[in-house]
């Protein structure tokens, strides 16, 4: 067979493998082009009134109004988001099933050994929404609250005496504490709270000396005078607390963490439905009203990439994992 004769018989061939590859790309694209075609369900693993349920229903009303179809928020509580994390896990990897994850999502895996899901496997991230900084807030009338070199000294020249609140064992304000405890070198009490409003409290009530907490709780009481923010713990000052300095500014290095608010799909979700689904949440963050309505929360606009959103769970799990072995803290 001569060259041109072996080259003729190779289209069809190709022509087969062309077909074959449309034929199988068919159901996906024609199930991208069609969603979504019902509801769409959020799940917010916390109860009604907090910050996720906040950014999931603002989440949840934009993308109702983008996409012509409603999206609904469905709280499933308990067992600090596990619960409703992992019925979202087991939910059909469709685009019909939507979670509405936070810090917890990373820290739940290091802190809890009954954790059934795999954060970087079985979730697709879509984006970030929005994030805050967790803070270092301290009662104003302690003489050691003018800043936070003047606090780490004293906690130094008292180990074991200053405590510092969390909103719950486990919680991020719990582990961004310690994680700020471990790069300072400070001995303190770790006193966890049911919730953020008792632990602010007794700060403000100066029945404990500190605590890490995020600007939407924070904001009211340093307006009214009665709760001092020492350190943000943001890479650089964050345009809701453009006073307050970082950690790495007054001396205390790798103190970096967020309390993120980000969506995410089942893992396997078609890509070109992944890829709807970013670019709707996108066009909603970037909305005047929406980025309004984060802001004036306390919040900052964080979109992301698929990718980076990705890479950034992967990193917080192994991050997280590391200060549960340096701290010592014990697993539930």
């Amino acid at each position: 067979m001569t060259f041109e004769a072996r080259r003729w018989t190779r289209v069809p061939q190709a022509f087969s493998a062309a077909a074959a590859i449309i034929f199988l790309a068919g159901p996906v694209l024609g199930l991208a082009q069609s969603y979504p075609n019902r509801p769409i369900r959020m799940i917010v693993p916390f109860g009604p009134g907090g910050g996720s349920d906040f950014v999931g229903r603002l989440s949840a009303q934009k993308l109702s109004e983008q996409m012509g179809q409603q999206v609904v928020v469905d709280n499933r509580t308990g067992a600090a988001s596990l619960i409703g994390t992992e019925i979202a896990q087991r939910a059909a990897p469709d685009g019909y099933t939507l979670l509405l994850g936070d810090t917890g999502l990373t820290i739940n895996l290091a802190y809890y050994k009954n954790a059934k899901y795999d954060a970087v496997k079985d979730f697709d991230p879509i984006t970030v929404v929005a994030d805050t900084p967790y803070i270092l807030a301290v009662n104003p009338n302690l003489p050691y609250a003018t800043s936070l070199k003047d606090f780490i000294a004293a906690a130094k020249a008292q180990p074991g005496k200053f405590s510092l609140g969390s909103s719950g064992a486990g919680s991020g304000t719990h582990f961004s504490g310690e994680l700020f405890r471990l790069r300072a070198g400070i001995d303190m009490i770790h006193v966890p709270y049911k919730g953020g409003g008792a632990v602010l409290a007794d700060v403000v009530a100066g029945h404990i000396q500190s605590t890490m907490t995020t600007a939407p709780a924070a904001l009211p009481l340093v307006k009214s005078g009665r709760l001092r923010i020492l350190a943000a713990a943001s890479a650089k000052r964050s345009p809701l607390l453009p006073d307050v300095p970082t950690f790495a500014e007054s001396g205390v290095s790798d103190v970096l963490v967020s309390n993120w608010y980000g969506v995410l799909s089942v893992g396997g979700t078609p890509q070109p439905i992944i890829k709807r689904l970013h670019e709707e949440l996108s066009r909603a963050i970037a909305s005047p009203d929406v980025r309004e309505r984060l802001t004036t929360s306390g919040l900052q606009p964080a979109p992301v990439t698929p990718e980076q959103f990705r890479r950034n769970i992967a990193a917080e799990v192994e991050r997280w994992k590391r200060v549960v072995k340096e701290s010592g803290i014990r697993q539930e």
